[in-house]
């Protein structure tokens, strides 16, 4: 399959440089997607709350 260590080095840094271009594209496309939170149906905003926080 591979004639010497020098082209199965060559074919394993291509395979990972590849990896890590579709790595970068997904969270090109991840960050891109707008997430739409803090919003009912009703359209009013929803405050963030922690567990611990209580009204009195």
């Amino acid at each position: 399959m591979f004639g010497n260590d020098s082209h199965f080095l060559l074919s394993l840094h291509r395979t990972h440089a590849a990896e890590l271009r579709a790595e970068a594209a997904a969270d090109r496309l991840a960050r891109s997607v707008r997430v739409r939170t803090g919003r009912t149906w009703l359209g009013r905003r929803q405050h963030a709350r922690r567990t611990g926080d209580e009204r009195r």
